[in-house]
């Protein structure tokens, strides 16, 4: 992202001439003669750094400084001066001036903290938003599952996350398609720039052109100065588009223009600036069959699915809920401060047998409901939904009445399922389940090799 510098001073040569050299190492600089100048731009122009000289005629540097922090509370100021003094520089420091460089200047020194004080003010911007998706909820924990499924959707993640090319993730609703957005974003090289994600459906249209694109100021009623969208504000990161099948129609043409062109301009601006962003779009509806029902742009569609990833529903890989359980368990122990061991072998097979409408996010908000309601270490059918519990018929299951029993016995099954799905290949097996071969190999021991032979066959 070009760094946007604002340079008051009232000497014309040296304003002009720092401000040209400015623009040669690819920065925008704007300039201003005096203290109120500077303010009149900074009320239409969002600078990121802005150097203010100290001693002005009329509105002195320090005057200014107060107007620059209330217009641009986010810019990083460097006070330019000839005059070293103690006091002036403390108030200015204690005031938000960020830096101080003595006249005449180093060029080089210059462009040296602007860069600094520029990567500070980006590196801010990024722990914002990594605050405000922490403080939404978001998960950007790894993606849980050994099913062959699963691996389908790793390896498209990590061949996609190569390339810079846009990528459409398709999926019921609550499979986790913003998990798989932010695994690319992960695994890209450019993962250290910001991650933003946009729910479509959620923003009123006005809004959500205005939060993409950003605007200038009096482009419309409320418009009051400058305002970047996520589109500049994602930089060289990932932009998400969730629910892009709910995006108006004339939004649609306007980000297939942005797609193409790789620019865009903000609302009521003449000025084109570049996307760096990735684009990933993500649905829960059939696109295609949006566009033929003239819901939906068929040529964004083909713009956006460049490369999909479907992501499959729970129920089409059930043998990846034990290890979503182990893992929901252990991040809601923290979360709830409970120290529950897992689910009893009778509740485990309740979920397996569930159809999961709501797919990895209705496992995880009843497993959380199960812990709150849960007196024991382990949770049972009693915690467990009804609609879950209905029909089932615990007196076929096998498990002994006491705990320890109990815990064998699923351990047993669970052991047995894992084995067979790995060809009967112990080492594969204890790979999916992340133990050492030897852990794999004790734990059968002291099952009394009771593990179904059939199931456990040595590769």
């Amino acid at each position: 992202m070009t760094t946007r510098v604002l340079l008051i001073d009232d000497e014309d040569l040296f304003r002009e001439d720092l401000a040209g050299l400015l623009r040669c190492r690819e920065m925008e600089c704007r300039t201003a003669a005096c203290g109120e100048e500077g303010l009149a731009v900074l009320e239409e122009w969002e600078a990121d750094i802005v150097l203010c000289d100290m001693m002005m005629p009329g509105m002195s540097g320090i005057e200014a400084l107060d107007g620059i922090m209330r217009l641009r509370p986010e810019a990083r100021v460097i006070m330019l001066t000839a005059y070293a003094d103690l006091q002036t520089a403390i108030t200015a420091f204690r005031k938000g001036v960020c830096d101080y460089v003595m006249k005449p200047i180093v060029f080089e020194d210059v462009v040296g903290k602007i860069r600094r004080l520029a990567e500070l003010k980006a590196l801010t911007r990024e722990v914002q938003m990594l605050r405000r998706q922490l403080s939404q909820g978001m998960d950007a924990s790894a993606i849980i599952g050994q099913s062959e499924p699963i691996k389908t959707v790793m390896r498209n993640i990590e061949k996609v996350a190569a390339t810079r090319s846009t990528v459409l993730i398709t999926g019921e609703s609550g499979t986790g398609k913003e998990l798989a957005a932010r695994a690319i974003h992960s695994h890209d090289g450019r993962k250290n720039n910001p991650f933003v994600a946009i729910n479509c459906a959620g923003i009123p249209e006005a809004l959500l052109e205005s939060e993409l694109f950003g605007h200038v100021r009096g482009a419309f009623t409320g418009a009051s100065s400058d305002r970047s969208g996520y589109f500049e504000l994602a930089g060289d990161g990932t932009i998400l588009l969730d629910e892009i099948g709910e995006m108006p129609m004339m939004l649609q043409a306007k980000l297939l223009r942005v797609l193409e062109q790789k620019e865009f301009v903000p609302i009521g601006g003449a000025k084109m600036k570049p996307l760096g962003a990735r684009i990933i779009a993500a649905t829960n509806k059939d696109l295609r069959k949006l566009a033929d029902a003239g819901q939906f742009r068929l040529d964004l569609y083909f713009r956006i699915a460049v490369f999909e990833i479907p992501i499959p529903p729970l129920r089409e890989h059930r043998s990846d809920i034990p290890l979503l359980v182990e893992h929901l368990v252990d991040k809601l122990n923290g979360e709830l401060k409970h120290q529950c061991l897992g689910l009893s072998q009778e509740a485990m097979r309740c979920l397996m047998a569930y159809s999961w409408p709501g797919n990895v996010r209705e496992l995880r908000n009843v497993i959380e409901r199960a812990m709150i309601l849960s007196r024991g270490e382990y949770i049972t059918p009693a915690e467990l939904p009804e609609m879950m519990t209905a029909g089932f018929d615990t007196a076929t299951a096998t498990a002994p009445d006491d705990l320890r029993g109990a815990v064998r016995s699923f351990e047993r099954d669970f052991l047995s399922r894992v084995i067979a799905e790995s060809g009967g290949n112990k080492e594969e097996a204890a790979r999916r389940m992340n133990i050492n071969p030897s852990t794999l190999y004790r734990k059968l021991a002291d099952l009394d090799g009771t593990v179904r032979q059939d199931e456990a066959a040595t590769a």
